[in-house]
């Protein structure tokens, strides 16, 4: 198969390729924590240096073993839902979850989706919508009468909270029985990649990660942090904004002998699970 230049990505785009290659790399390793051949396939046929990421890790590998289990969670109750993946960059996700019976929509900017049509398989139930995620006409294009559960994994990062809040608000409002899943960086490492930039080589360095949100600020501290303030109101964070897991020790490996991570607490990655509604 012919490889396909992938070098155009710049910004937080260009982060896809980053994910791609970290989740690979781990699905590539005999003790890998994810199978994901459909992942090695996609960052193979793509023309990038790779090396510019410096080390590999498993962190999003774990990040994207979570989201998973939440979906198919989901699934589980809803088969015939749809699956909104926001930002979903260069995800493999459709193939490691895919029951059957779901019906899947991924919402990115062109150049990406025209990357994912290129290289990736177009099964009926996957479908594409090439525009931003903070473009709210991508709701017009899901099904929600057999329920959605929509997924942001490694987008709210790069936003401002405002933003972040904004976009959960509108989805409560137009799908009030979905299911939304995000995750979030702590408040350290968002601050030191506004200040100093967060430097993976000498080649690269991660785009500014202004948003942040960690489950220690606890419930009754939400309603005087101002940017959860808005999430309180919105999805009424007591009841129905759940942690699901502290990447890198999810709760499926935290006691699997091929987890190689180092859990350092004041950088723990978390992924949240809301039920949606005004």
């Amino acid at each position: 198969m012919p490889v396909i230049d992938a070098r155009h990505l710049d910004g937080v785009s260009e982060t896809a390729l980053l994910t791609l290659h970290q989740r690979a790399t781990e699905a590539a390793r005999p003790d890998g924590i994810i199978d994901d051949p459909m992942a090695i396939a996609l960052r193979d046929r793509l023309d990038y240096d790779y090396q510019d990421f410096g080390r590999t890790h498993q962190a999003t590998a774990l990040r994207a073993l979570v989201f998973d289990a939440v979906t198919r969670d989901y699934l589980a109750g809803h088969p015939r839902a749809t699956v909104v993946a926001l930002a979903e960059g260069l995800q493999t996700s459709f193939w490691r979850v895919d029951n059957g019976e779901m019906t899947w929509l991924s919402v990115d900017l062109a150049p990406i989706i025209e990357l994912r049509q290129q290289v990736l398989p177009t099964p009926d139930r996957l479908g594409y919508c090439a525009q931003s995620a903070l473009d709210h006409s991508w709701m017009d294009a899901v099904d929600d009468s057999d329920g959605v559960v929509i997924t942001a994994e490694g987008l709210f990062q790069y936003l401002t909270a405002d933003v972040v809040f904004d976009l959960i608000a509108a989805c409560a409002a137009r799908f009030p029985n979905g299911q939304l899943v995000f995750d979030s960086v702590p408040r350290l490492l968002s601050a030191y990649s506004q200040r100093r930039g967060f430097r993976l080589s000498e080649h690269y360095t991660v785009p500014p990660m202004p948003f942040w949100f960690t489950a220690d600020l606890g419930v009754a501290d939400v309603a005087s942090v101002e940017p959860c303030e808005v999430l309180h109101r919105v999805c009424f964070i007591d009841k129905r904004l759940h942690v699901i897991a502290d990447v890198p020790h999810a709760d499926a490996t935290s006691t699997d002998p091929r987890v190689r991570v180092v859990v350092r607490p004041r950088l723990v990655h978390h992924v949240w699970r809301v039920d949606l509604r005004i």
